[in-house]
């Protein structure tokens, strides 16, 4: 799913922009998104999709020295944060 959005560029970079869509047959629209893309990718913050799968391939991945943890999940807790 796409979200419309609008922005402001300086007529510098508008012009410029737009060249550069021509020249690779791409749209700007396309162009800006690849930009935020790349922006996005340097935060080295992993968006939803990729925390899910993370977490995800470590699920059954850990031991714990009990057989209970999954019934008695409050009480381990519990157990925890008191000690």
């Amino acid at each position: 799913m796409m979200v419309r959005t609008q922005i402001q560029l300086p007529e510098d970079q508008a012009r410029r922009l737009k060249q550069l869509a021509a020249e690779q047959g791409r749209s700007m629209a396309d162009l800006i998104r690849e930009g935020i893309a790349w922006v996005l990718a340097r935060t080295g913050r992993p968006d939803d999709e990729e925390r899910r799968r993370r977490a995800l391939a470590v699920v059954g991945a850990f031991r714990s020295k009990t057989g209970d943890v999954s019934e008695e999940h409050d009480e381990h807790l519990a157990e925890f944060y008191d000690s």
